[in-house]
């Protein structure tokens, strides 16, 4: 969370400078096992599909914040690890449930 702020984000005033609280962008693979646990069982609840999901970890807790069914993807953010191929991931999972859907139909 932001320093002082209820939320991730402090955009604040116009005249003070945006601020937020820490994260850290790495590979699932690393994702310690509570926050993936914990964000895999909040999305399940809802079902299959793009999700962001806001995580506290308070040592080996991890809590939901929020799930974001229209979730930002930020640039140096969530693309800091895999850059482009992030957005090529999400776009290919997009094209094969196009497919899948078109070939349910025959």
């Amino acid at each position: 969370m932001a320093k002082n702020h209820w939320q991730i984000y402090n955009h604040g005033s116009p005249s003070t400078r945006f601020t937020t609280g820490g994260y850290d962008t790495m590979p699932t693979y690393e994702v310690p096992k509570a926050v993936l646990d914990a964000a895999l069982k909040a999305t399940k609840l809802i079902g299959t599909s793009l999700y962001g999901v806001d995580l506290k970890q308070v040592g080996d807790r991890a809590m939901v914040i929020e799930v974001n069914d229209n979730p930002s993807i930020e640039s140096d953010v969530e693309d800091k690890y895999l850059d482009m191929q992030l957005y090529e991931q999400i776009m290919q999972e997009f094209v094969n449930r196009i497919e899948a859907k078109r070939g349910n139909r025959s």
